[in-house]
């Protein structure tokens, strides 16, 4: 995405394997929730143009036992957090862009961790545009570019996240324009 924007932008990777939407994780740790490590990422990172938000993939996790519509949810207050930050220019609240990840399979070693996971991943696209109607920011859905990589069922191969950081970089213009 950062090559495909060029040094214009400057693009902050704030990632974190095993993110939730807002859980804690009981297993990998509380500060795996996305919630609660946001404030301290605006606020080191501003004034932001522009946040990018793709959450939902570990709430999908066997052990947080939630449907598709409270991931979506638990996203929407990530996203209602950022909008109310004054961490944007001027001191206002950043762009945001909602983007929707790729639905997983169930599959490998994660099989038993994402049982259940596959069918309520291919309800996230929907939901997720509706959060992004509904709090009037942008949407990407990430599944129309990529695929999971089937041995894991989770995660991405090189050329999926190659066609994820052109398509995210495409995404990011459409908001910033």
């Amino acid at each position: 995405m950062a090559a495909e924007l060029g040094s214009e932008y400057d693009v902050i990777v704030e990632g974190h394997p095993g993110r939730t939407s807002v859980f804690d994780d009981p297993i990998e740790g509380s500060h795996k929730n996305g919630q609660a490590a946001l404030p301290a990422l605006l606020e080191s990172h501003r004034p932001i143009d522009l946040v990018i938000v793709m959450l939902g993939t570990n709430d999908l996790k066997a052990r947080f036992n939630v449907a598709a519509h409270d991931i979506a949810l638990g996203v929407e207050r990530v996203v209602l957090d950022i909008r109310r930050s004054d961490c944007g220019a001027a001191g206002a609240a950043p762009q945001v862009l909602l983007a929707s990840p790729v639905p997983v399979i169930e599959a490998g070693i994660f099989k038993e961790i994402f049982a259940g996971a596959a069918q309520k991943s291919q309800a996230l696209p929907a939901l997720l545009r509706t959060v992004a109607e509904r709090q009037g920011v942008a949407f990407a859905d990430m599944g129309q570019h990529a695929t999971v990589d089937p041995v894991d069922g989770i995660h991405l191969d090189a050329a999926a996240h190659g066609a994820i950081g052109m398509a995210m970089a495409a995404a990011v213009l459409d908001s910033l324009t």
